[in-house]
């Protein structure tokens, strides 16, 4: 069961969801069950995917590891209708951008276990609308688990490029397996506009970043 505690009137855990998901699951059991919970075909193409990784550097030097997956050949007009409803599924309420009272009432939750100096009203504005700007792609719950993880191993304030990094690996097994449905769909609807296979599709990065800690 999770101990977190949701805003009166909102919650960070999905409601109604035909898919199953449990936030407060490890990554991988999680992300294991919502995949097995997909129709077969689509298990199967996934499975059958094509996954090559390759480092990525910045100027400060090695940055993180990014993972290509490419659908296989044979994808039909069937494939793409069945990944474009689990996908829908997924972007609509797994990964639904959180709400912006839970979003701001969180982060400020966070920030006040971390006292800084006081600032004008004005001020403080701005930097709510920072952090709703950078944060607001990302869902709730996801958000929830980069909190409790910082105020439970940190003992300073948080800059949003951290909690970013942290609401990133948090969701990065449902981003990429978004990216493999979209990219499933694509190699689809493809095959049904040009009546060719999809072997020249162009592979798609996923979203799931390996971060070195």
């Amino acid at each position: 069961m999770s101990n977190l505690h949701p805003f009166p009137g909102s919650s960070s855990a999905p409601q109604n969801l035909p898919l199953p998901f449990d936030p407060a699951m490890a990554p991988a059991p999680r992300c294991r069950i919502l995949h097995q919970s997909l129709p077969e075909p689509l298990r199967q193409v996934i499975d059958q995917g094509r996954i090559e990784r390759h480092s990525r550097f910045s100027e400060e030097g090695f940055a993180d590891v990014v993972e290509t997956w490419t659908p296989p050949e044979g994808m039909t007009p069937r494939h793409a209708a069945l990944a474009r409803r689990a996908l829908a599924e997924i972007d609509e309420t797994i990964l639904a951008p959180a709400p912006a009272n839970h979003l701001l009432g969180r982060v400020l939750a966070l920030l006040s276990h971390f006292p800084a100096k006081a600032t004008t009203p004005e001020v403080e504005q701005l930097l709510a609308m920072d952090w709703a700007d950078d944060l607001g792609e990302f869902p709730a719950w996801a958000i929830d688990h980069a909190a409790r993880r910082w105020r439970r191993t940190r003992k300073w304030r948080p800059s949003i490029a951290e909690i970013r990094a942290l609401c990133e690996e948090a969701c990065a097994g449902e981003r990429a397996l978004a990216d493999r449905l979209r990219a499933i769909a694509l190699a689809g609807e493809r095959l049904g506009e040009t009546g060719h296979g999809s072997g020249d599709f162009r592979p798609m990065l996923a979203s799931a970043l390996r971060r070195m800690w």
